[in-house]
């Protein structure tokens, strides 16, 4: 098989982990009203369930970094399918609220395993000149997922009156994750160890094997030896994380992160039924209007997933970040009209959803694939990516009890953050594109691990020591 071509089906059975992620996370969105209902549950409860997830992503990374540094990229991705499937079964069998806020933390560990370990490979077997692309598959992945939990929702919502959803519906809805999970699970064994692993372990003559696979003869034998002299000049502990050269760009990539969680994706994408619902729209129908916010992450993934590597990581998420306060801004205009905007709000969440997916949603994921040293970038990005699921955990558990004390106006709450994003970013993000990930090391930390200016030229971003 062509190595091209077997680089780019490698990357796109790595997704396939991505869309469970993308469809644990979102699944739970159909089924809150029902779980309401169900359970007799109060806001706060609501909002334990819908975020109990986000809690277990917070656990998963903090687990992976170490965890695939140490036992690798393979498997890993095998536990993280059998802790998803496991997951499914259990919320379809739950039978009181705290078992099921238990089974999705458990599928939140499995997220937080994918968010990490996708990326991060797909990044370690990729060209510099198509990295970016590829790791937009990560972000493809999951909003294929999302996409596909919200059709599937759809159509389990169908098929039933709104007393059978809250006795039964929602159990299948949450269960369904089971059949993405055992697909990835059959895929893994197809999946080779990330040849940047391999030669951290010693391992060159397989790492070889795999390089030549993924980029033919020659170009295997020349980053080889650049992996090699790279992770001769690191030592790999987890201090060399808060070194004076490394810090800085962790401040920036949890900054980062933290905007991604803090400026309302989440909330448009867990709570569209409930947002919808209560401007008047019947719950089928609100189901319906979710999957078509689906097309939406779809449509603006794509997008990105062609210009990466064009225009610069940079200036697409600040085009991005602009868009989605503007976005933000019009949704709480509309939110507060008679009759709750309609059609209005439903278009301004698209344009939303389809700004963050365009810029916030993929981007952060391929810069955290991008900028940490070889030996660490397991454990770094576990760090920058506890930052994200401990905001959306946050925003999340106290979103019900905002939309209920501010009804529409908590949209500007989120717009006036991504005004606040956008500043960080014109000041702190750099530009990583078409380079390869041992010169982007070279360029931020210097051969001996001190930071170094990187070049940027004027209105590229900086981060100063």
């Amino acid at each position: 098989m062509n190595s091209k071509l077997y680089m780019r089906l490698l990357c796109i059975a790595v997704a396939v982990d991505s869309a469970v992620y993308g469809y644990d996370t979102a699944v739970v969105s159909g089924t809150v009203e029902a779980v309401r209902t169900h359970f007799h549950l109060t806001p706060l409860e609501v909002g334990s369930i819908v975020s109990s997830a986000l809690l277990g992503c917070v656990a998963g990374v903090l687990l992976v970094g170490r965890l695939t540094d140490w036992f690798g990229r393979r498997k890993m991705f095998m536990l993280s399918a059998l802790v998803f499937l496991i997951s499914a079964l259990w919320c379809y069998a739950a039978g009181s609220f705290t078992e099921l806020v238990c089974a999705r933390i458990l599928g939140g560990i499995g997220v937080g395993f994918a968010s990490i370990l996708v990326p991060i490979y797909i990044a370690e077997i990729s060209p510099p000149g198509s990295r970016g692309a590829l790791v937009s598959l990560h972000q493809f992945g999951i909003v294929t997922g999302m996409n596909l939990a919200y059709v599937a929702n759809a159509w389990i919502g169908r098929g039933g009156d709104e007393v059978w959803l809250a006795d039964q519906g929602w159990r299948v809805m949450l269960g369904a994750c089971g059949i993405p999970a055992l697909i990835f699970l059959i895929l893994t064994p197809f999946i080779p160890e990330s040849p940047r692993w391999l030669i951290k372990r010693g391992r060159d003559s397989a790492a070889l094997n795999t390089l030549r696979r993924l980029h033919g003869e020659s170009a295997a034998l020349a980053e080889a030896q650049e992996i090699r002299e790279t992770v001769r000049q690191e030592q790999g502990k987890i201090r060399d994380l808060f070194r004076p050269g490394v810090r800085i760009v962790i401040f920036m990539a949890m900054t980062l992160a933290l905007f991604q969680a803090i400026t309302g994706i989440n909330v448009t994408l867990y709570y569209a039924p409930s947002i919808f619902a209560s401007v008047g729209v019947g719950t089928a129908s609100a189901l319906i209007q979710q999957a078509i916010v689906g097309s939406a992450l779809i449509f603006g993934t794509i997008s990105s997933f062609f210009v990466v590597d064009w225009l610069g990581r940079r200036p697409i998420m600040l085009m991005a970040i602009s868009t989605m306060g503007l976005s933000l801004a019009l949704m709480g205009l509309f939110f507060s009209t008679s009759g709750g905007g309609g059609w209005g709000l439903l278009a301004c969440t698209l344009l939303y959803v389809y700004a963050f997916n365009f810029g916030m949603g993929g981007i952060y994921w391929v810069m955290i694939s991008e900028v940490f040293p070889t030996k660490t970038r397991g454990a770094a990005a576990s760090l920058s990516a506890m930052f994200l699921w401990g905001g959306n955990y946050v925003v999340l558990l106290f979103f019900p009890i905002m939309l209920e004390a501010l009804k529409g106006h908590v949209f500007y709450v989120y717009a006036f953050v991504c005004v606040l994003c956008f500043a960080f970013m014109w000041y702190f993000v750099p530009e990583t594109k078409g380079k390869t990930l041992e010169k982007i090391e070279h360029e931020l930390y210097g051969v001996d691990g001190r930071k170094k200016t990187v070049p940027t030229g004027a209105g590229e971003g900086l981060i100063t020591p």
